[in-house]
C-alpha cells in the first residue's frame, strides 16, 4: 500500500507546471486531480477489505469500538458521523461474525453497549492503516485555513451536482 508521502508526491506531480490558460485547461486539471483523489480512497479501501476481510467502514466501527469499549449505536453513529441506522447496519455482521458483542444496558434495556472480541481485535491488527480511512486521516492533517478553504470550494461543486445531501452521511468504504 502506498504511504501517505507517497500519495501526496504523486498528487504533486499531477500539478501543472503553469498556471492553466483557459476554464477548459483548468477543468482538466482539477478533475485529473479528482481522479486521483477518488481512486486513492478508493484503492485503500480495496487493500483493507483485502487484507481485512471486511469493509473499510467496519475496520473503522471496530476501531472506534475497540477505542471505547461499552459505546453504544448512537455514539458510535457519532463518532463516525453517520447515522444511527447507518451504523446498526455496519455493526449486525460484526456481531454475526463474533467480531463484537452486544450486551443489554443494565438500566436501560433498549440500549446496548458494544465491545470488541478477540476475533476482532484480530482482524483490526490485519488492516493497513490508517483504519478510518484515508481522506478523513488526510482532512485531520489539514490547518484550519486550508479546510475552510476547501470546504467552501466543495460547496460551490456540490450547488452544481445538486445531489442528495443524505449521502454525505453514508461512508465511502461502506
Amino acid at each position: 500500500m502506498k504511504t501517505l508521502q507517497t500519495l501526496y508526491d504523486e498528487l504533486m506531480a499531477t500539478r501543472p507546471q503553469r498556471k492553466p490558460r483557459s476554464r477548459a485547461e483548468a477543468s482538466v486539471h482539477v478533475l485529473r486531480k479528482l481522479r486521483l483523489l477518488f481512486n486513492t480512497v478508493k484503492g485503500h479501501f480495496r487493500e483493507v477489505e483485502k487484507k481485512a476481510g471486511i469493509a473499510g467502514a467496519q475496520v473503522w466501527a471496530l476501531s472506534v469500538i475497540r477505542s471505547q469499549p461499552g459505546v453504544g449505536v448512537n455514539e458510535l453513529a457519532r463518532a463516525m458521523d453517520v447515522h444511527q441506522s447507518t451504523a446498526s447496519n455496519l455493526i449486525k455482521p460484526l456481531i454475526e461474525k463474533g467480531m463484537v458483542v452486544a450486551d443489554r444496558d443494565a438500566d436501560d434495556r433498549r440500549a446496548v453497549k458494544l465491545r470488541i472480541t478477540a476475533r476482532g481485535s484480530a482482524v483490526l491488527r490485519k488492516a493497513p492503516a490508517p483504519v478510518t480511512g484515508i481522506l478523513p486521516e488526510v482532512l485531520s492533517r489539514l490547518d484550519l485555513e486550508t479546510l475552510q478553504r476547501l470546504d467552501e470550494d466543495l460547496e460551490a461543486v456540490i450547488g452544481l451536482l445538486g445531489p442528495n445531501r443524505r449521502a454525505a452521511k453514508v461512508p465511502l468504504g461502506q
